[in-house]
């Protein structure tokens, strides 16, 4: 009997699963690979309607969550596991607790594969950066037989096969940037922007041109950031696929293998 895969993304915000690993998730799902995200906020400091103002947090938190959900069921995501971290404030979580959190989910639905941000965070984002140190230590911890989580006692131990952080080259940043905008994130009064990850350092392209549709749906989902991502309304279908076509990863680390050849397949290896 063929068993079945399991895909796992950690992420900080709603519309991370879309916008940046939403082909992935998107092409999994439809061929059949259990999908799994979870989000460690509900994106309540994020933008609010057309205008671009923000409104009260906890009323942007619940329609964002909303919005998250709407475009889970679009990609085709089998579950979604919110964390309620302040939003902007991941960072300043007790390590330890979002660690146990984090474990606990990979020993429940104990995927295969993980996708996260990259130790850069993306652009820089404390929010990003803080998810990929925890994600990268619950994977640790979430296959040590001696790591207890009180809460769940009865979790068995996985270890995780692979391990991938989101690694965009230049290509994919301009395209991103000229149809977007500059992304960029102000940290303790300096500008942090994007740093393309140089081609040699990709390990992984996924082929997701199929899948560009349906990605959009799942970004049209996120309505209160539509002031952001107004732009992006203006591009034309080739465009669009030449946006979200592809997807590209580092391997932080495999239990299956490994070498110079760049990956076509996150579940290289396990199939």
């Amino acid at each position: 009997m063929k068993r079945e895969l399991r895909l796992m993304a950690v992420l900080a915000h709603p519309d991370d699963e879309s916008l940046g690993f939403g082909g992935t998730i998107a092409k999994y799902a439809a061929e059949g690979v259990g999908t799994y995200l979870t989000t460690a906020t509900r994106g309540e400091r994020g933008r609010f309607g057309t205008d671009g103002k923000r409104g009260e947090p906890e009323e942007v938190g619940r329609i964002r969550e909303a919005e998250l959900r709407d475009a889970a069921a679009v990609l085709g995501i089998r579950e979604v596991s919110l964390l309620g971290y302040p939003d902007a404030g991941v960072d300043a979580v007790p390590a330890a607790m979002a660690i146990r959190a984090i474990a606990s989910h990979i020993r429940r639905i104990r995927p295969h594969v993980i996708v996260t941000f990259g130790p850069d965070g993306a652009y820089g984002h404390p929010d990003h950066i803080a998810v990929s140190q925890f994600a990268t230590a619950a994977a640790v911890c979430a296959a040590d037989a001696s790591y207890c989580i009180a809460d769940e006692p009865m979790l068995r131990p996985h270890r995780v096969e692979k391990l991938f952080y989101l690694a965009w080259r230049n290509t994919k940043w301009e395209a991103y940037q000229s149809a977007f905008r500059k992304l960029t994130s102000m940290v303790d009064g300096v500008q942090r922007q994007a740093t393309p990850w140089p081609d040699w350092a990709v390990t992984a392209e996924i082929d997701t041109s199929a899948y560009w549709p349906v990605v959009w749906k799942a970004v049209c989902c996120h309505q209160t950031q539509l002031s952001v991502y107004e732009r992006l309304a203006e591009l034309t279908s080739s465009q669009q696929r030449a946006l979200w076509g592809t997807q590209e990863f580092y391997r932080a680390y495999s239990a299956v293998n490994g070498g110079r050849k760049i990956e076509t397949d996150l579940f290289e290896g396990l199939r």
